[in-house]
């Protein structure tokens, strides 16, 4: 039997461009000689997640009347994600499906586990399935599944009592699953395991078809297979494009390791170029300090929308030094980027006569120095609205945990892509920008981080060294660990309740914030929703 998996980028939504696609993947299937093509997980919806978009019900409709008409024109069998609507009373009376074409909807599985932990929300807009679903594909029992239906619990941390994987070994001939998993660093070795191992319990072959793509903070990375009943590899589609990969259940190919920092440049360019298009951005704007967030930010930019569409702003202020505006233009010239200098001192000394009247006999300090970012904020969003570009915040996510950036300042923007980059994995990634020349000046790299809003400031004067923050922040953001617990794993008491503290008081410049990429498990965003008003410790 011969398999297509149809690895598509798809916009929520976009129904037509959806059914267009699977049209397209079909026809390309069909010439290589595919039995059958699967797609992802709501792939007739324009992707996932769709959030509340789905509670408008004439959208879901118009959807399932575009899906039974392309039923009566596919070459192939088809298995689809899609949402299904549902007659009756309750609700959710809407439910997370797989529909299966050939002339015709000829049959629907419903998914039986909706995950509500981290990014996912699947109980308040779907009903779950209750039975599980055989059908017969050119002579082979199809067992049907969606997403979450396969992670054990081990995995996904959530025990729902029930096992669609146990219900259908024995009944089938291959296990199909339609997915819409996100990416975050070491998931695809995760999920390689995972799908090995269910594929061994079954004792059939896995099929498995993810989405590609970027939606809002959600990065999805295809890797697409098909797993033998031993759990070696069949066929693997590409990661981070969209492919139609066809593959004989008899094939085998080679299980190649990925290089962590390779695959995460990767998964952040592929974010900022989905983002943009997704939502009509063709253009860029952003702060360049000479720092090596900005140049980070600016390198990523350049790989995914070109150089011709990235514009950066350096913006000189009274503490900025001769080294970071020459790096600055350096790195410009490197990338082949439009620059300009727009210097704040005026504006400055002009907003501090303004606040003369308040400011007067009082030291200069915070408010001082957050006045100069939300000066460069301000000239960032007004070139952003002359030339008809999105402005990209640089910061990354140490900084994001501990609130050491300035809301209405340098948080100012449509999409933060280093914003779930702890500041250790900037360092690396600028290394890796540099793996064939030189694009982020050697001197961004390796001087000593600074905000440079007063005389002789460096970061190391409010935090602590980064790889000491970083390894703080993984177990308490992450992890979730208390801070009796990271201080016994052997870290210093009084730092550990200071970052602890930092965390805690910066929750409402993160509601504020631009939405940030998604790599890590627990990224600030969709995926840890906090209340602003809390206890603190």
């Amino acid at each position: 039997m011969r398999i297509a998996l149809a690895q598509l980028d798809l916009l929520i939504g976009d129904i037509d461009g959806a059914c267009a696609q699977i049209r397209q993947a079909v026809a390309v299937a069909a010439k290589q000689g595919a039995d059958l093509v699967v797609c992802p997980e709501l792939a007739a919806f324009g992707g996932y997640p769709p959030r509340d978009l789905v509670e408008r019900r004439w959208l879901v409709e118009r959807q399932w009347a575009a899906l039974t008409a392309l039923a009566e024109t596919v070459a192939l069998p088809t298995i689809v994600g899609c949402i299904e609507p549902l007659a009756g009373a309750a609700r959710p009376a809407l439910a997370n499906a797989l529909a299966v074409l050939d002339r015709g909807v000829v049959a629907t599985y419903r998914k039986r586990l909706l995950p509500t932990y981290d990014v996912f929300d699947e109980r308040r807009w779907f009903r779950p399935g209750e039975v599980a679903s055989v059908i017969e594909i050119r002579g082979r029992r199809v067992g049907l599944t969606v997403c979450e239906d396969i992670w054990p619990s081990a995995d996904s941390g959530v025990d729902y009592g029930v096992d669609p994987v146990a219900e259908l070994i024995g009944r089938c001939d291959l296990i199909v699953n339609a997915s819409a998993s996100p990416f975050h660093v070491a998931k695809p070795a995760l999920r390689r395991r995972m799908l090995a191992d269910v594929a061994r319990r079954a004792g059939c072959p896995l099929v498995y078809c993810n989405l590609v793509g970027a939606q809002d903070e959600l990065l999805f990375d295809g890797d697409s297979c098909i797993v033998a009943s031993d759990g070696a590899l069949i066929a693997r589609a590409p990661r981070w494009t969209t492919a139609v990969t066809v593959a004989d259940l008899a094939d085998r190919v080679a299980d190649v390791a990925l290089d962590d920092i390779d695959d995460l440049w990767t998964g952040l360019v592929a974010g900022i170029r989905g983002y943009c298009a997704k939502t009509r951005q063709g253009r860029v704007v952003l702060g360049l300090s000479g720092g090596i967030d900005s140049a980070l930010v600016a390198t990523l930019a350049v790989d995914a929308l070109g150089a011709a569409n990235v514009t950066g702003l350096l913006m000189p202020g009274p503490y900025s030094s001769r080294g970071s505006i020459d790096d600055a233009v350096a790195l410009a010239t490197n990338l082949g980027i439009a620059h300009h200098t727009l210097p704040i001192g005026d504006g400055f000394d002009a907003a501090l006569r303004t606040l003369q009247p308040i400011f007067a006999g009082t030291p200069s300090g915070v408010a001082e120095e957050n006045l100069q970012s939300r000066l460069r904020g301000t000239l960032v969003m007004a070139v952003a609205n002359k030339l008809n570009a999105m402005a990209l915040t640089t910061g990354n996510k140490s900084e994001l945990a501990c609130g050491y950036c300035t809301i209405y300042g340098d948080m100012n923007g449509g999409l933060a892509p280093i914003g779930d980059v702890y500041k250790t994995d900037v360092w690396r990634l600028s290394r890796h920008a540099n793996r064939d020349r030189e694009r982020i000046p050697d001197a961004s790299i390796t001087k000593a981080p600074s905000a440079e809003l007063r005389e002789n400031q460096t970061d190391q004067d409010s935090l602590p060294p980064y790889h000491v923050l970083d390894r703080i922040l993984r177990r308490y953001v992450e992890e979730s660990a208390s801070p009796a617990a990271i201080v016994a794993a052997g870290e210093d008491p009084d730092l550990v309740a200071k970052i602890v503290r930092l965390v805690e008081v910066s929750e409402f410049k993160r509601r504020q914030a631009a939405p940030a990429l998604r790599v890590s498990r627990k990224a600030f965003g969709i995926g840890r929703r906090m209340p602003i008003a809390r206890a603190i410790g």
